[in-house]
């Protein structure tokens, strides 16, 4: 760090009051779990992740014996886990303090061992996929040079089957374990993968399947039935991510054409005879069972919210966890007869709730524009407002539950959030349309929004902070720049700042979706990095700034966080600076409190409400 930046502020309490100041921290420290996995040919050996502990970790789950046993103990947490399909192994991804680089490990699922590496001979990455089988394993490692895929049959010699210097990923084995689906963007697209199917006795080519530009592909599973060549995808033929059944060894393809407007994704059912079919619309999910002899699309009755994952067991039981924004997240059970109840309650008190979001939708300059708008309970206009712009760029706001969002009403603040243009859910023009000119067409549709806002009585234009983390930090530090006297605060997390100099040391993985997205490099295309980063507009910012950054982050790197402060350093502009030691973002309970009443207290200083 060549200058010295000024430390944010710490509040010890952001409440007065002390009921309001226990209810947003209970939100955070109540524990939570996630959706179980299950061994594949050994369903009661099961999964999960949860903060219980105070930080997330892997769990196993005994459904036979009952017991549930923590896995995984690090200091900054565990996220990516599964099993083997013989339910003997839980494999573990094993980084260094959350720089998502290392490597895949394994130990048994009843304990009693340390893990150890779990494939010989593989080197050190960026996990770009695993899919493991009785008799093969499968996966992929990312590093600077490009994407690598090594296979390992039983004990035998790992091989190296694959590499590029493009993109590219282990997607989905078969179930006779004979075929093996990679995802790869082999045409210099990372944004729109092909697919390619290879045979496992010597990973020759089977199929290959590519949709043409600007039309990607994602292998999602083989059939659960062995022998059965039938691969699940995504495709995006008519303009929005849809699924098809593509018989890879017949040639064969069955697209599903499902009477349900947004966008779909899909995972089979044990017999192979049905899809369960998860429905995106308008921040909200849904889930459905399609019956692929008929063609008959029958709902799973759900309360309307958020679908966070689900699956289905061998009795034909959906597992899915919801929420909305009012209420907490539960992870629940639906037996085949139509029986609804919760599947998993974690230890200690439930999460106080908060209140429900509504739709907004606005006419922008691309089209109709949809957003979440939440306020204070009982509180009326003009409300001060936080702008809160979601990571991604590829994701969207939903109907959730989130206590990050509910602590800004418990201060006092309307709460909007936008899924601008590249945001998905809404069709893959919309998703797209950001291509070529990043950063400043999403920005054009906050201000819409921000526009609308202020003219329906909902905002105080004087008062309107500007937050966000990942792509969001980017889009609130671009915000600043390029749109004075919109905001009077800015909360960036986790930011690109200086995007040429991000390219320079982000994962490789990311660099190629920049390709994808700006239209090549930075040395290709110099003039779209410079108008669409953040440090291009430093000296326009006039209102106070909080970053916050991790010491390990790969995806947006410190060195280029520091080239924008060190620029704003040199202006008099009121900043504060939160440096912590984790990658992007932190899976230990009690920094994210920390970090959130960090941002908080900054916003409620910056607008004079404290």
């Amino acid at each position: 760090m060549t200058t010295q930046h000024p430390h944010a502020s710490v509040p010890d309490q952001l409440f007065e009051d002390a009921q309001a100041e226990a209810r947003w921290r209970a939100r955070f420290l109540a524990a939570r779990v996630s959706v179980p996995d299950w061994a594949l040919d050994a369903p009661d050996a099961s999964i999960y992740v949860s903060n219980a502990s105070g930080v997330w970790e892997v769990y196993s789950w005994d459904r036979a014996t009952g017991e549930h046993r923590q896995v995984t103990d690090r200091p900054n947490g565990t996220l990516h886990a599964t099993t083997s399909p013989d339910g003997r192994w839980i494999w573990w991804f094993d980084d260094t303090d959350g720089d998502e680089f290392g490597s895949w490990v394994r130990q048994p699922f009843g304990g009693g061992a340390e893990a150890a590496p779990a494939v010989p001979g593989v080197p050190d990455g960026y996990p770009a996929g695993l899919e493991i089988g009785h008799r093969l394993v499968a996966l992929g490692v990312s590093t600077d040079e490009g994407s690598t895929l090594y296979a390992r049959h039983g004990d035998g010699e790992t091989a190296r089957f694959y590499s590029n210097e493009n993109d590219a990923g282990v997607a989905a084995l078969s179930r006779d374990e004979r075929l093996l689906a990679i995802s790869h963007s082999e045409h210099g697209d990372s944004r729109h993968p092909a697919v390619r199917v290879l045979a496992t006795d010597g990973y020759t080519t089977v199929a290959d399947k590519w949709d043409g530009e600007g039309k990607g592909l994602a292998a999602l599973a083989f059939s659960p039935r062995g022998g059965d060549s039938r691969l699940l995808m995504l495709h995006e033929r008519r303009g929005r991510e849809e699924l098809l059944i593509w018989d890879v060894e017949n040639d064969t393809e069955q697209e599903l054409t499902l009477d349900l407007p947004g966008e779909v994704a899909g995972d089979w059912y044990p017999d192979a005879e049905a899809l369960l079919v998860v429905h995106f619309h308008e921040g909200r999910s849904s889930l459905h069972r399609y019956d692929l002899a008929t063609g008959t699309l029958s709902a799973v009755d759900t309360p309307k919210g958020r679908i966070g994952g689900a699956g289905v067991r061998p009795d034909g039981a959906i597992e899915y966890s919801w929420s909305n924004a009012a209420e907490p997240p539960v992870v629940r059970v639906r037996t085949p007869d139509g029986a609804d109840s919760v599947l998993l309650e974690p230890p200690g008190d439930k999460a106080p709730g908060s209140v429900p979001v509504s739709d907004a939708f606005v006419e922008g300059p691309g089209g109709r524009i949809h957003a979440l708008v939440a306020r204070p309970a009982g509180a009326e206009g003009p409300l001060p407002t936080v702008f809160l712009l979601h990571g991604g760029p590829h994701a969207a706001d939903e109907d959730r539950f989130s206590a990050y969002r509910a602590v800004w009403l418990d201060a006092g603040l309307a709460v909007v959030e936008v899924n601008y243009r590249g945001s998905t859910g809404y069709g893959s023009a919309w998703r797209d349309a950001i291509e070529g000119r990043p950063g400043l067409t999403e920005l054009e549709d906050v201000a819409a929004v921000h526009d609308w806002a202020v003219s329906s009585g909902l905002t105080d234009p004087q008062r309107c902070v500007v937050s966000g983390a990942s792509w969001g930090g980017y889009l609130t530090l671009l915000a600043l720049g390029t749109q004075p006297g919109r905001w009077a605060a800015g909360v960036a997390g986790v930011p690109v700042a200086d995007y040429v100099a991000a390219y320079a040391d982000e994962m490789e993985q990311l660099r190629a979706f920049d390709r994808a997205l700006f239209g090549g490099s930075p040395s290709e295309v110099p003039a779209v990095y410079d108008e669409c980063s953040p440090i291009t507009y430093v000296e326009a910012v006039d209102v106070p700034v909080l970053v916050l950054a991790g010491d390990n982050d790969p995806r947006c790197p410190i060195r280029q966080i520091e080239n924008y402060l060190d620029r704003l350093a040199a202006r008099d502009v009121p900043y504060e600076f939160y440096r912590y030691d984790a990658g992007h973002g932190s899976l230990v309970t009690a920094e994210t409190v920390k970090q959130v009443a960090i941002e908080v207290h900054f916003a409620l200083r910056a607008l004079k409400l404290r």
